[in-house]
């Protein structure tokens, strides 16, 4: 059986390009998520993929970090297609075998790149959020209470007035008054 697995990180963005791929080169059945990379824990459409491994099968992705971004991910997921007796190939880079004594090596040191560029990924992401931030950019949820609210929530908790009915007036929750301080 030729299995294909086909990821990308997030909800915004098109599997179409790698199940184009997949559906080429023979795929039967293609399992696929948009799901983040950094944590194969998280990836059940994978986990089902390697259960569902019999001797003979082939898994089939487009490229290293569609698999993997973590050299330990990576060799952990390559160890369970072998202890399953399948292989593994990925066709954008033909040089990714598993029948290859030398493919142990080879995935290790692209799953580290694949690391290395996620690496790379976050630091762009963090000094971008720096900039917006100087910019003064807002990040997070809207706060549900206005300031001048928050000094009125002071104000009837001084003069004694219950949580519970000041969360009501405000259509808000408990903890969310409690949360307010002088």
């Amino acid at each position: 059986m030729i299995y294909g697995y086909a990821r990308v990180s997030t909800e915004g963005q098109d599997l179409a390009y790698q199940l184009q791929k997949l559906e080429a080169a023979g795929c039967a059945k293609i399992f696929q998520e948009k799901r983040s990379g950094k944590n194969t824990t998280d990836r059940p459409q994978l986990a089902k993929l390697l259960k569902s491994l019999e001797p003979g099968d082939q898994v089939l992705a487009t490229v290293t970090d569609r698999i993997a971004r973590d050299p330990l991910d990576m060799l952990n997921i390559l160890n369970a297609v072998k202890e399953a007796g399948a292989g593994l190939k990925l066709l954008d880079e033909p040089f990714i075998d598993t029948t290859s004594e030398m493919s142990d090596l080879i995935m290790f040191i692209i799953g580290w790149a694949a690391k290395w560029q996620r690496k790379r990924i976050l630091e762009n992401t963090a000094n971008g959020r720096a900039l917006a931030k100087e910019r003064g950019v807002k990040f997070g949820r809207k706060p549900k209470l206005t300031a001048h609210q928050r000094r009125e929530i002071v104000q009837r908790i001084e003069n004694g007035e219950l949580i519970r009915e000041i969360a009501r007036s405000y259509n808000v929750s408990h903890s969310t008054i409690s949360r307010v301080r002088p």
